[in-house]
């Protein structure tokens, strides 16, 4: 791949196999191209389920805690480089084992062997197809990665404020933001 890729720019798609390079945004789904030689094209619907692989994590036995799926590749490689000693074929007790291998505090109860197959297969793609990916983070990129997050953050949540300032208040009257009130009768005091 010629442009440096990210784990938000590649997802998957229930029901489909493989990995997909998020190409565009549409009104109402997303282009995707295959992350295989034949980089065939398709499109989403919105009733279609796409996941980025930046969002997805393993559980672990502490419910307040997850393994980002960048991480458990980066595990992946670190111990095993291109050969993870087995395939998305292999029986579920091989799956179960070489996951407690690479993360000792997954959640039995709550990660499935099909979970690891996935993981299993979109490792294979990704170390063919982008390889960069599984390389360490420099400490350098993880503070600036850090310090990017928490000034988007900031952004979003000054946007959201203003949004809110802005929003309309509700049907008490006309106006372009709702907010003018209805003007209301006079009453007479009784006499």
């Amino acid at each position: 791949m010629n442009e440096e890729m990210t784990y938000n720019d590649i997802a998957a798609v229930t029901g489909k196999p493989g990995l997909y390079k998020v190409i565009n945004p549409t009104r109402t789904g997303l282009i995707l191209e295959s992350l295989d030689d034949k980089k065939a094209k398709m499109v989403t619907g919105p009733h279609q389920r796409v996941s980025l692989l930046a969002e997805i994590s393993i559980f672990t036995t502490d419910l307040d805690k997850t393994i980002p799926l960048e991480d458990i590749f980066r595990t992946i490689k670190k111990e095993f480089d291109d050969d993870p000693g087995l395939d998305s074929k292999a029986d579920k007790d091989e799956l179960f084992a070489f996951l407690k291998e690479i993360a000792p505090d997954y959640d039995p109860d709550r990660v499935y062997a099909s979970d690891i197959k996935k993981i299993v297969s979109w490792y294979s793609v990704i170390y063919k197809e982008v390889p960069e990916l599984l390389e360490e983070k420099k400490e350098e990129e993880k503070k600036e990665g850090k310090k990017a997050a928490k000034q988007d953050a900031s952004k979003a949540t000054a946007k959201k404020s203003v949004a809110k300032n802005t929003a309309p208040k509700g049907k008490t009257g006309k106006g372009p933001a709702g907010n003018v009130k209805k003007p209301t009768a006079q009453r007479k005091s009784g006499g």
